[in-house]
């Protein structure tokens, strides 16, 4: 039985998890497209001391069906790009880690990985990555790259998709290199000698898949973190997706429940062969928190005309009940939550107001922030530079191919090695 502390993250989505969640008093509907809305929210989380939130994103409308519009008008429609919201919030936090999501199948691995380092340097190390893939028709028809049949309920094998799944597990190897290209210590800013960099610390990749082969090296200079923290949402409960997670991620979150089936996924996920630390387990769980919690979900179900469609399991009910739920599945070897909470703000408020204290009075969660970066509040180390070993020099960017004849800091080395 495990006795570590509990690590918690929010999951951000509009108004909140419930379809009927911008209709509720606490609501603020008229916000959702603001900066000062989301800050507002990372906020609230930084005050509760919580791990990360994330910022879900698509690269299609929100809809109630598995592929295409829904044409419907009483719900959530339109989102802003959660990268750049993560960028814009990040110097109103200081602590909280900050994990947007990102689309690998029809966005360049490279836009990504240099999107992800830049929050990474905007926040002094607190980025992360939601990595996600986009199977649907509607969403590839955006980009007009690929023909993708349309999504049918009856056929979700995870064979259907497990080429996505590779082209993900491929474009997070390529971001991590990316992050790697540039050595901790190639900026060397001396302006005696007119050098900004040390061209011998910047370095090809050479990544060739089926999908996509980049050159490198990143535009970027190596993220404060070494690489941002890798997340992967896995409610596929089949080892072909997880093995996206094993392969690529520091987190995986995942979806039981029940006690016996936090037990079984954990098991599963632990099957997985995997190199380097071990997969961080955290279970999603969709709360409606307070003492009225029950009675404002049914008021939500009954303004929407059905309860909520939702992958994780649904908690309605009071701090204790869900710290009581929390520790339960921690000795089932879950490590951490990622909640998503109902009706934002007022669910967001409940978790860091009511159940962290919970959670704190009975030894299971922090007093006070313990690291200034993500990975460190998480216990991971920061990632060596894999071009720093002897293996990764014959990578290295010949300074003589790109030197620039009319860049005075080019000029200066043309002369000293000449």
């Amino acid at each position: 039985m495990t006795t570590a502390p509990l690590h918690l993250a929010v999951a951000l989505d509009g108004a909140g998890w419930h379809p009927a969640a911008w209709r509720d008093p606490a609501a603020a509907p008229r916000a959702l497209l603001t900066a000062r809305y989301w800050a507002g929210l990372a906020a609230e989380a930084e005050r509760g001391l919580l791990d990360f939130v994330t910022i879900e994103d698509s690269l299609g409308l929100q809809s109630t069906l598995l592929d295409g519009p829904d044409g419907r008008a009483d719900q959530v429609r339109g989102r802003l790009d959660a990268v750049l919201i993560a960028a814009a919030i990040a110097p109103l936090t200081s602590r909280v880690g900050l994990v947007p999501t990102a689309t690998t199948t029809h966005t360049e691995p490279f836009h990504v990985a240099i999107g992800i380092a830049t929050l990474d340097h905007v926040s002094l190390g607190r980025a992360g990555w939601r990595v996600q893939v986009s199977p649907r028709r509607s969403e590839a028809a955006n980009f007009g790259r690929r023909d993708v049949p349309l999504l049918d309920p009856d056929d979700l094998s995870p064979d259907r998709v497990a080429g996505l799944f590779e082209e993900a597990a491929d474009a997070v190897e390529v971001a991590r290199r990316l992050w790697d290209s540039w050595e901790d210590d190639a900026e060397i800013r001396d302006v005696a000698t007119g050098r900004f960099v040390d061209r011998d610390k910047l370095h090809y990749i050479d990544f060739a898949g089926p999908a996509f082969s980049v050159k490198g090296p990143s535009i970027t200079p190596r993220p404060p973190q070494g690489q941002p923290l890798v997340t992967v949402l896995d409610h596929g409960r089949s080892r072909v997706p997880y093995e996206l997670p094993a392969r690529s991620a520091d987190v995986v979150f995942v979806t039981p429940h029940s006690r016996e089936e936090a037990e079984a996924i954990v098991r599963q996920v632990r099957s997985v062969p995997r190199e380097g630390e071990p997969l961080k387990i955290f279970a999603d769980l969709l709360v409606f928190l307070g003492e009225d919690a029950v009675e404002r979900r049914a008021r939500l179900d009954e303004l929407a005309g059905a309860e909520p469609v939702s992958d994780a399991a649904v908690f309605a009910g009071s701090a204790g009940e869900l710290a009581d739920l929390l520790l339960d599945w921690r000795r089932a070897g879950i490590q951490g939550f990622r909640l998503r909470p109902g009706v934002l703000p007022l669910d967001l408020e409940a978790i860091s107001r009511r159940l962290v204290p919970e959670l704190r009075a009975r030894g299971a969660f922090r007093d006070r922030y313990e690291a200034a970066t993500l990975r460190g509040l998480l216990g991971l180390p920061r990632p060596a530079g894999r071009y720093r070993t002897p293996e990764g020099r014959d990578r290295l960017v010949d300074p003589r191919k790109v030197l620039d004849p009319h860049h005075p800091a080019d000029l200066h080395e043309k002369a000293t090695t000449a």
